[in-house]
C-alpha cells in the first residue's frame, strides 16, 4: 500500500507531459484568437469602416473587464477557492462565448447603419465596433483566467520537477497559435471573408473546451492520490485552501510588486506592439502585406523554439533574475532602432523581430517560474491573477493610447484604397520609453532577490 501511494500520476513522465499537452492545446487556441485580427487592421478600415481609434478601442477591449471590473482578481480568488478544474472549464466557456460575439459583430453589425436592440452607436462607437469590443473583453477574461489556471496546473503537476521547462514549453506551444494567427489571417480573409479567421478560432476554442474536460478527469485522479499520500504521512492537505488574509501577505511582498511591474512594462512593449506591427512593417519597410503578418509573428515563432531551451537552462543552472535583466535590455535596443526614422531597410525589420523573439523567450521563461518560488501553492492562483491584473492595465491602456496617437499625430496621407498612411515614429518612441522602465524594474528585482532570498538565481530542479 505504501509503495502504491509513492507512485502518483504526475510521477510518470509521460503522464505529466501528456496532461501539459492537453491544457496547452486550449491555450494554443486562445493565443490564435488573440492575435488573428492584428494583421487585418488595414482591411478592417477598408471593409468594415473602422478607424485606428476604433481598432485601438477594440484591441484594448481584451483587458477592459479585467482592469475595470477586477475580473482577473475574482478569477484568481475563484481559482484558489474552487480549484483548477472548475476555473479552467469556466474560462474556456467564456472564451467560446466572447469569440462567438466578436464573430457576430464583424459579420452582422457592419457599418454606421447597423443596429442592435435599436442602437446604432454606443459611447461614440458604431454598434459593430462596440459589440466586437464587448466580445473581445469577454474572451479576454476567459483567456487571462485560463492563463493563470494553466500556470497553476503546471506548478502543481511539475512541482520539484522540470517546472521552468514545462512552463517554457507551454508558452512555446501557445506561440504556435499566435504564429498561426499572424500567418493565416490575411490569406484566409482574402480567400473567403474577413471574418473567416475568427470563425476558425471559434472552432479551435470549442476543441480546447473539450480538451479541458478531458484533463479534468486526470486531475481529479491526481488529487485523490495527493490526499491519500497526505493522510498516510500525517501531513496537512497539500491543496490547502486559500484564505483572504493571504492577499495581504501577497501585496506586502516586495517580490510581488517587482514581478508585476516588470510584467506590465515588458508585455506592454510586446503584445500591443504586435497588434500594430503588420501595418508598421508595410508602411515603414515596404514589406508586402501578405507576409507582413508572418514577420510580425516572428517573436512567437522564436519563443516556440527558445522558451523551452531557456526554461531547461533555468531548471538546471538558475540565473532567472539575470535572464530577465538581459531580456529587458534587448527590448530597448529593438524599439529604439525601430524608432529611428532614417532606417527603413526590410532586412533590419526582420532581424529586429528575431531579436524581439529572443527577448520574448528569455523573460517569460524566467518570470513565471520565479512566481512559484516566491509564493506557496495555495497562494499562487491569486498571486498570478494580481500580476495579470496589473499586466492588463498596460494591455488595455497602451493599444488605446497608440490608436489615438496614430489618428491625431501620425496620419501623413492615404493609399489608393482609401486607407490612412501613418508615420510610426512617435508610437515607437513610446514603446522605447516603456522598455527602459522594464530594464529598471528588472535591475531592482535582481537586487531584491539578494536581499530577501527568493533564490531566483538558484536551479529549479532539486
Amino acid at each position: 500500500m505504501t509503495e502504491q501511494l509513492k507512485q502518483k500520476l504526475n510521477d510518470s513522465k509521460a503522464t505529466r507531459w501528456g496532461a501539459l499537452a492537453i491544457v496547452a492545446f486550449t491555450m494554443m487556441a486562445a493565443y490564435y484568437v488573440n492575435d488573428v485580427v492584428a494583421p487585418l487592421k488595414s482591411m478592417l478600415e477598408v471593409e468594415l469602416g473602422w478607424s485606428s481609434s476604433d481598432y485601438g478601442f477594440y484591441t484594448g477591449g481584451y483587458s477592459f473587464l479585467n482592469v475595470f471590473f477586477l475580473m482577473l482578481i475574482w478569477g484568481g480568488l475563484i481559482l484558489d477557492r474552487f480549484g483548477i478544474r472548475f476555473t479552467g472549464k469556466l474560462a474556456a466557456i467564456l472564451m467560446v462565448v466572447g469569440t462567438a460575439l466578436e464573430y457576430y459583430a464583424m459579420t452582422g453589425l457592419v457599418g454606421p447603419e447597423a443596429e442592435l436592440f435599436g442602437c446604432s452607436e454606443m459611447f461614440g462607437y458604431q454598434i459593430g465596433v462596440f459589440t466586437a469590443f464587448l466580445g473581445y473583453s469577454i474572451f479576454g477574461v476567459g483567456a487571462e483566467v485560463a492563463g493563470i489556471t494553466v500556470t497553476k496546473i503546471i506548478a502543481k503537476w511539475f512541482h520539484g520537477k522540470e517546472l521552468a521547462t514545462a512552463m517554457g514549453l507551454q508558452v512555446a506551444l501557445a506561440r504556435i497559435g499566435s504564429q498561426a494567427g499572424y500567418a493565416v489571417a490575411i490569406p484566409l480573409a482574402r480567400a473567403f471573408q474577413i471574418t473567416t479567421p475568427v470563425m476558425v478560432g471559434l472552432l479551435l476554442l470549442v476543441g480546447g473546451l473539450i480538451a479541458f474536460f478531458v484533463f479534468a478527469i486526470m486531475d481529479r485522479k491526481l488529487d485523490k492520490q495527493l490526499e491519500a499520500e497526505a493522510v498516510a504521512s500525517g501531513e496537512a492537505d497539500p491543496a490547502e485552501k486559500f484564505s483572504f488574509k493571504d492577499v495581504k501577505n501577497i501585496l506586502c511582498n516586495p517580490g510581488f510588486w517587482l514581478i508585476a511591474l516588470l510584467c506590465v512594462f515588458f508585455y506592454s512593449c510586446v503584445f500591443p506592439f504586435q497588434k500594430f506591427a503588420s501595418e508598421f512593417m508595410v508602411l515603414k519597410y515596404g514589406i508586402n502585406e501578405n507576409v507582413a503578418g508572418t514577420i510580425a509573428g516572428l517573436p512567437a515563432l522564436g519563443a516556440l523554439f527558445l522558451t523551452p531551451i531557456f526554461g531547461g537552462y533555468i531548471d538546471k543552472r538558475g540565473k532567472a533574475a539575470s535572464i530577465m535583466l538581459l531580456g529587458s535590455a534587448m527590448l530597448i535596443g529593438v524599439h529604439f532602432i525601430y524608432a529611428l526614422p532614417g532606417i527603413s531597410y526590410w532586412l533590419v525589420a526582420i532581424v529586429l523581430m528575431i531579436v524581439l523573439g529572443i527577448a520574448f523567450s528569455l523573460v517569460p521563461s524566467a518570470m513565471w517560474p520565479a512566481v512559484a518560488k516566491i509564493f506557496p501553492l495555495n497562494q499562487l492562483g491569486t498571486a498570478y491573477s494580481l500580476i495579470f491584473f496589473i499586466q492588463n492595465i498596460g494591455l488595455w491602456g497602451i493599444p488605446t493610447l497608440i490608436g489615438k496617437v496614430l489618428d491625431v499625430y501620425c496620419i501623413v496621407g492615404q493609399d489608393e484604397k482609401g486607407g490612412n498612411i501613418y508615420d510610426y515614429t512617435i508610437p515607437m518612441c513610446i514603446f522605447t520609453g516603456i522598455a527602459c522602465l522594464s530594464l529598471l524594474v528588472a535591475f531592482l528585482l535582481k537586487r531584491a532577490d539578494k536581499k530577501y532570498g527568493y533564490q531566483l538565481e538558484e536551479p529549479n530542479i532539486h
